[in-house]
């Protein structure tokens, strides 16, 4: 009997002390603003413009979704590499930042739906003549961030992988030789080279299967999930998106 009460009253102290730390982050959360994760160094999505503000596709079209929820937008930086486990410490409550929707990150995480779809391309400089696909990619080094999805597809193709804090270091490896090749985004390689036109790097593949991109949440909160998806309709549907589109892509990229 004596076990059987410890027990109890172990168990008790646990969810007192459970419901404590929940009541306490209630508390210490500022009222009405929703956070994002997100690296603010990828442009288009997420970089800091001439004058250090941050802007981008993905920071506008969050500022568009806290408004629509009827809250404030905050963002909160961070690398790459651990932008994704930012969620598991509860640094914010989203992130933002051209996150690709893949099984593997669906297993630990919810996503909102897809709010922009786009391809995988091969970078190499203009100078090589060996990579001409995605299968030339063996032994060959390839600059990624190490946990992204163009990583772990570079790696499938059989490459050595180089490790980045950023697409533009990335760029900037295959420039001068330190590796191969780059995989990423087709729209952020074409606004590389909108402003850096002179810059010797080629698109010599791309990846006929698209990449799909989602609002990326911890799981067991559904009523948010659900909450963003009908902000994302509705940013559609008012013409929001399509504005935001065009500021950044000079064209409509809506699915």
């Amino acid at each position: 009997m004596k076990k059987r009460t410890l027990a109890l009253v172990f168990s008790s102290l646990a969810f007192i002390t459970a419901q404590t730390q929940a009541i306490e982050e209630l508390a210490m959360k500022p009222a009405n603003i929703i956070s994002f994760g997100t690296e603010g160094t990828y442009a288009p999505y997420t970089y800091h413009d001439s004058n250090d503000k941050l802007v981008g596709f993905d920071v506008d079209l969050g500022y568009a979704v806290a408004a629509n929820l009827g809250m404030k937008a905050k963002f909160i930086e961070g690398r790459w590499d651990g932008l994704i486990a930012g969620l598991d410490g509860k640094r914010y409550d989203a992130v933002i930042n051209q996150v690709d929707i893949t099984p593997e990150r669906k297993m630990k995480y919810d996503f909102s739906q897809s709010y922009i779809d786009s391809q995988v391309v091969l970078v190499t400089h203009n100078d090589n003549t060996t990579i001409k696909s995605f299968s030339d990619l063996k032994n060959q080094k390839s600059a990624q961030s190490l946990t992204s999805h163009y990583s772990q597809l570079a790696k499938k193709y059989g490459a050595d992988i180089v490790p980045t804090d950023s697409f533009n270091q990335s760029i900037e490896l295959v420039l001068t030789g330190r590796a191969a090749a780059t995989l990423n985004d087709n729209l952020s390689f074409l606004d590389f080279k909108k402003h850096k036109p002179d810059a010797r790097v080629k698109v010599v593949a791309s990846e006929a299967a698209n990449s799909p991109s989602g609002i990326i949440l911890r799981k067991g909160q559904p009523e948010l999930v659900t909450a963003i998806n009908k902000a994302l309709d509705d940013i559609k549907a008012n013409g929001t998106y399509k504005i935001i589109s065009i500021r950044y892509f000079g064209q409509d990229v809506s699915e």
